[in-house]
Formats: C-alpha cells, sequence, structure tokens
C-alpha cells in the first residue's frame, strides 16, 4: 500500500458512499417509474427520458468529470459532485410536473458524472497490486449492494409514501459521505492544464442528438423526418467530436491514443454490448412486473433483489481472482454466463410463478456479472498510468452509461406497449440482450492477452 494511504477503509468507505449514491438512484428510480408517470401525467413514450435525463449527462460528462479530478484534484471535484447531486435531488422530489423533475434530473446526472470517476480514480491512486484488487471488489460489491437495497426500500417508499420521497434518501448518504471525504481522504496530486470543454460539448450534443432520435424512433416504432434528422445530427456531432479529440491530442478528454492498445479496445467494446443489455433489463423488467402482472413497487423491487445479492457477494472474491490469472478468462465466462441468463428470461411471464419464470434468468445474469464487474473495473484502472486513473475509470464509466442510455432510448418500443404485446416485446430484448452479452464475451477473449 501506498505511504499516501493514511486511513485505507475510510477512503474506501468515502468512494463507496459516494458512488453509492448512483446506484441507488439508478435502481429505485426504476421500480418509480409507473408512479411518476401516473402522478405527472407522463405517457408511456415519454417515460424513458425520467432515465435518459440523467444517463444523457451522466455518460457525455464522466469524461471530463474524471479530467477535472486528475486536473483540480479528486477528492475536491468528488465533493463538489456529491453536494450537486444532493441539491438536484431536493429538486426532484419537489417537482410539480415531468419538465421541473427532468431538469433535477439532469442536474443529478452531472453530479454523478464528477463523483463516479473521482470515486473509482481516488482508489485507483490510492493502492495498487493485490490492494487495489481488493479495493475495487469492496466498492464493486458496495455499489452492488447499494442497488439491492434501491428497489425494494425504494418500492416500499413508493407504495407507503409516495415516489417523491425516493430522492430524499440521497441526503443522508450525500451528507456521510462528504464529512469522511472531508476528514480521511488524502487529496490526490493534481496536473496543470486546461479542460477539454468543447469535446465535453460535442459529446453532450451527440449523445442528446442521438437519443432524442432513437427514442422518437421506439416510441412510434417507424424512422420519421424527425428521428433522422436527429440521428444524422448525432452523428455530424459525433465526428466532429472525433476530429476535435485528434486535434488535441494527449489534451483532449478522450485521448485517440488509448486506442493504439488493443486490450483496451476490446475493454470498450465488452462494456458497451454488456451494459446495454443490462440497462434495458434493469429498466424493462420492474416496467413489466408493474404494468403487466399487477406487481406493487415494492413486489418489484423484491424481484431485483436476488440479482444484487449475488453480484454483492461475490464481487470482491471476483477482484482478488483477476489479481491472479489475469482478466482474459472472468472476462470471457462472466459475459457468456450472462447470455444464457437473458436467454431464460424469454420464459418469463408476469402473470406465471415469478420462483420459475423469473428468478432463474435473473439468478443466471446476476453469476455472469459477479464474474465481470470487478474485473473489468481493474482491467481498466490497471491499463494506464496513475495520473490518468480518473479519465481512464471515466471514459469506462461513461461507455457503460453510454449502452444503457441507447438502451433505454429504444426501450421506449417497450414500455410503450401494454397486455401480450408488452409481454413480446420484453421477449424480443431479451434475444438481443443475450446476443450482446455473448458478443462481449466473444470481444474479450479475441482482444485480451492470456
Amino acid at each position: 500500500m501506498r505511504e499516501a494511504v493514511r486511513h485505507p477503509g475510510w477512503t474506501i468507505a468515502a468512494t463507496m458512499l459516494a458512488s453509492s449514491l448512483a446506484f441507488i438512484d439508478g435502481s429505485v428510480t426504476n421500480v418509480a417509474l409507473p408512479a411518476i408517470g401516473h402522478d405527472l401525467q407522463a405517457r408511456g413514450e415519454a417515460l424513458p427520458w425520467v432515465i435518459n435525463a440523467y444517463l444523457l449527462p451522466l455518460s457525455a460528462l464522466l469524461l471530463i468529470g474524471g479530467a477535472a479530478g486528475d486536473h483540480f484534484g479528486r477528492r475536491r471535484v468528488l465533493t463538489w459532485g456529491i453536494l450537486l447531486f444532493a441539491a438536484a435531488s431536493v429538486a426532484c422530489a419537489l417537482a410539480a410536473d415531468l419538465h421541473v423533475l427532468l431538469a433535477g434530473r439532469v442536474l443529478q446526472g452531472i453530479g454523478a458524472a464528477l463523483l463516479m470517476p473521482n470515486s473509482l480514480g481516488i482508489l485507483g491512486s490510492s493502492f495498487e497490486g493485490e490492494a487495489r484488487g481488493r479495493a475495487v471488489g469492496t466498492w464493486a460489491a458496495a455499489g452492488a449492494i447499494a442497488s439491492a437495497i434501491g428497489p425494494p426500500l425504494g418500492g416500499w417508499m413508493v407504495d407507503a409514501i409516495g415516489w417523491r420521497v425516493i430522492f430524499y434518501i440521497n441526503i443522508p448518504v450525500a451528507a456521510a459521505a462528504i464529512l469522511i471525504a472531508r476528514a480521511y481522504v488524502a487529496e490526490s496530486a493534481s496536473e496543470e492544464g486546461r479542460l477539454d470543454w468543447l469535446g465535453a460539448l460535442l459529446a453532450t450534443g451527440a449523445l442528446g442528438a442521438l437519443t432524442w432520435a432513437l427514442t422518437l424512433w421506439s416510441a412510434h416504432h417507424q424512422a420519421s423526418p424527425a428521428s433522422w434528422t436527429g440521428l444524422s445530427a448525432g452523428i455530424a456531432l459525433l465526428i466532429l467530436f472525433v476530429v476535435t479529440e485528434h486535434r488535441l491530442g494527449e489534451r483532449a478528454m478522450m485521448p485517440l491514443s488509448l486506442f493504439g492498445s488493443r486490450p483496451f479496445v476490446g475493454l470498450t467494446l465488452l462494456t458497451f454490448l454488456l451494459y446495454g443489455a443490462l440497462g434495458g433489463l434493469i429498466v424493462m423488467l420492474p416496467y413489466l412486473l408493474i404494468v403487466g402482472g399487477g406487481y406493487s413497487p415494492a413486489q418489484a423491487g423484491l424481484a431485483l433483489l436476488p440479482f444484487s445479492i449475488v453480484i454483492g457477494t461475490a464481487s470482491r472474491l471476483a477482484g482478488r481472482l483477476t489479481e491472479r490469472i489475469g482478466p482474459r478468462w472472468p472476462l470471457t465466462i462472466g459475459p457468456i454466463v450472462t447470455a444464457i441468463g437473458f436467454a431464460l428470461l424469454l420464459r418469463a411471464d408476469p402473470h406465471g410463478s415469478y420462483w420459475t419464470a423469473i428468478l432463474p434468468g435473473m439468478a443466471v445474469i446476476a453469476l455472469g456479472m459477479a464474474g465481470t464487474v470487478a474485473p473489468l473495473t481493474t482491467a481498466v484502472l490497471s491499463s494506464v498510468d496513475d495520473r490518468h486513473t480518473g479519465t481512464a475509470s471515466g471514459f469506462n464509466s461513461a461507455i457503460a452509461r453510454t449502452g444503457g442510455l441507447i438502451a433505454t432510448a429504444l426501450g421506449g418500443a417497450v414500455l410503450s406497449r401494454t397486455g401480450v404485446a408488452l409481454v413480446d416485446a420484453f421477449h424480443v430484448a431479451a434475444i438481443v440482450g443475450s446476443a450482446l452479452a455473448l458478443a462481449s464475451g466473444i470481444a474479450a477473449f479475441a482482444t485480451l492477452e492470456s
């Protein structure tokens, strides 16, 4: 362990609490979607924006959030992110209509883009070797536990009090994270230089246009002139983003030189495909159970509990294993197991027995993801030098959230259905998820070294 880490336990605790804000918020909001739609009179095709208004800035700004930590100090930027996230949570809780809620969700996404990469960046710059693997495994396990607590607790709160209270639960967690970070976490060394604001603006615009176009297409089940316009604008902005990053070289928030590494390309492709499949599932399954099967929000939250328990239990072990045998086999086998779990969800029936129709697929997906989450994070952090751990973790998190962003945008094709059509659309999504997970495992095997 490095000499600079005077309080290793408290350092891990601060990063776990901070990142848990994002994990809790994501899992709780998914369960509350039907209640939010009913209370704010939002149509089914508009509901993906409750998720994507958060995921869009999170995906686009994670890169510059990590770079900001590298420049200004990771503890400082982490604290800024927590404060913004907490204030935005209050705004969401007080929202009188959908537009105000979406604005609050955007601010939450910006706050999460600051705190997420810097929580991992602090771990990457504070620990090394097997200690880093254990720390990241513990961080991943805490995130899974937070995700596990979120749905049943949030579902119960939605039933007993109302959906607004789910945003208030972020406040005590944020307060504890700030107090511990300020008291016990050492500030990381910062870099001089300018941040890539133009790159951040172009990335946000590109993802925003693409998300809007895909959401519009999925809601109406067909392409339209407006969706084609958005898609074209998104692609054009994406090209400008790549050109800008190439021109900036190592000063870019996404240095293109990183893609000269075959393993880095493989990890990026794996992350995008696998988290795209998972992001779609986490949004669609609670909606299927509540709207299609008559589950209460609390019951839908409990239905997701085995998923997070398995990941939380096994992630630390997977992190240790990766330090000994390397990431190739865990990152190959884990996604393949996940693909099998998605295939099992072809049997999903919201009116059938949860134990036979839903649980088997969820358990197998959880087992596969448990073997993937910590090894993937450790592999990414180990692929760069200490000065760029925030940038690397931010990029990987951005790719993961972008996969979920696109999956949620396309998920409008499922959320806008009812009855038998809703179940059929979910089964099609399960097939797509299985194919994406399988492809991610193949990508890891083909690009990573033994």
